[in-house]
């Protein structure tokens, strides 16, 4: 009886250690935008993922390989020395205005000192990041344009740093979207 309670006194104990390791949970932001133009129009403007600084402001420049085709590669660089993120197109579908891409490297734009460890912090303060971007239309002769993405925080480990949690990597996202829809809205001219 004594070995019976001692296992169950273990399993117990392995259970409430694993259940309290659970590391960072994935996370989605999903931005929108309504724009008085044709869908094609808006389209036009945003379906080569060549040329994001045409109408996302935080972007310099974008050095790409590939133009529209699954696995085309682009370099994002941030103005005023915000640094740099590559990104990979994941797919490509011009028949239903769509694309999804992936972040694949990020500069770290400083350091931090959390729990004894010098910790990078990247220009997104996210890890394994996808987003979809697509416009469809409205119903009132517009578009609606969709953004959104699937993420985790930028620090893997349980007891993140204030900068790397998930508060900081969903609001930095969001930040980044309504920028580029809202910038989107006026280029377009709706």
């Amino acid at each position: 009886m004594k070995k019976i309670a001692y296992c169950f006194s273990i399993l117990v104990l392995f259970w409430v250690s694993v259940a309290s390791a659970h590391g960072p949970s994935r996370v989605k932001v999903e931005e929108t935008v309504e724009i008085n133009a044709p869908p094609a129009v808006v389209w036009a403007k945003i379906k080569d993922f060549d040329s994001v600084e045409s109408w996302l402001p935080v972007i310099e420049k974008t050095v790409a390989q590939g133009g529209n085709k699954k696995g085309a590669t682009r370099e994002l660089t941030l103005k005023d020395g915000g640094g740099t993120i590559k990104e990979e197109l994941k797919s490509y579908k011009e028949s239903k205005m769509e694309f999804s891409y992936k972040i694949t490297e990020m500069s770290t734009v400083k350091t931090i000192e959390h729990s004894g460890e010098t910790v990078p912090v990247k220009v997104l303060p996210v890890t394994n990041y996808k987003a979809w971007l697509s416009v469809e239309p409205n119903g009132s002769g517009g578009s609606k344009v969709v953004w959104k993405a699937k993420f985790y925080r930028g620090y893997m480990n349980n007891n993140p740093p204030a900068a790397l949690n998930e508060d900081a990597a969903v609001s930095a996202v969001t930040s980044v979207f309504k920028l580029g829809l809202s910038n989107l809205k006026k280029v377009v001219g709706g």
